[in-house]
């Protein structure tokens, strides 16, 4: 932890793309998410603009399949198991995204939604080894994508 912003209390805000991608595997374009707009011990609530880059790594064949907004999803969770650790936490547990289930795409793609992605993730149930996130992504308080995620923790 940077010590920059006090993470100690939930929804302390604003949480930037820097401190982001600091805390999460991806860096450099791969760092989809933009800022935290909102979070508590069990739920984070991130938007995203890089859905819109022609540079998306994500991107094929010049598009962004509605699919890939599960990578987004995918981030949030990360990072909010970045803001729920222990604050003494010198060696951060890492994640691994096993399964996806009940999974609805409402759209085709996302690089073509002009607004900015709302990407919320609601911890469903968790314990050592395993979490069970709920997942939406939406724009303009349209659903565009949502499942649930199983990670499975490292035990490092």
């Amino acid at each position: 932890m940077s010590g920059l912003i006090d993470t100690s209390a939930p929804g302390t805000l604003p949480l930037s793309h820097d401190w982001i991608a600091a805390r999460i595997p991806h860096s450099g374009d791969m760092c989809l998410l933009n800022s935290i707009k909102d979070w508590s011990a069990s739920h984070i609530l991130c938007d995203a603009t890089s859905h819109r880059l022609p540079n998306n790594p994500l991107r094929l064949q010049n598009q962004l399949g509605s699919v890939c907004g599960v990578e987004y999803a995918a981030q949030a969770m990360a990072v909010h198991g970045a803001l729920i650790a222990p604050a003494d936490d010198t060696h951060p547990r890492i994640g691994y995204l096993v399964s996806i289930r009940n999974t609805q795409i409402e759209v085709p793609r996302l690089d073509n939604i002009k607004a900015d992605l709302q990407i919320h993730a609601t911890c469903l149930s968790a314990n050592e080894h395993n979490l069970m996130y709920e997942f939406k992504i939406m724009a303009d308080q349209q659903t565009l994508l949502s499942g649930r995620a199983a990670v499975v923790l490292n035990t490092v």
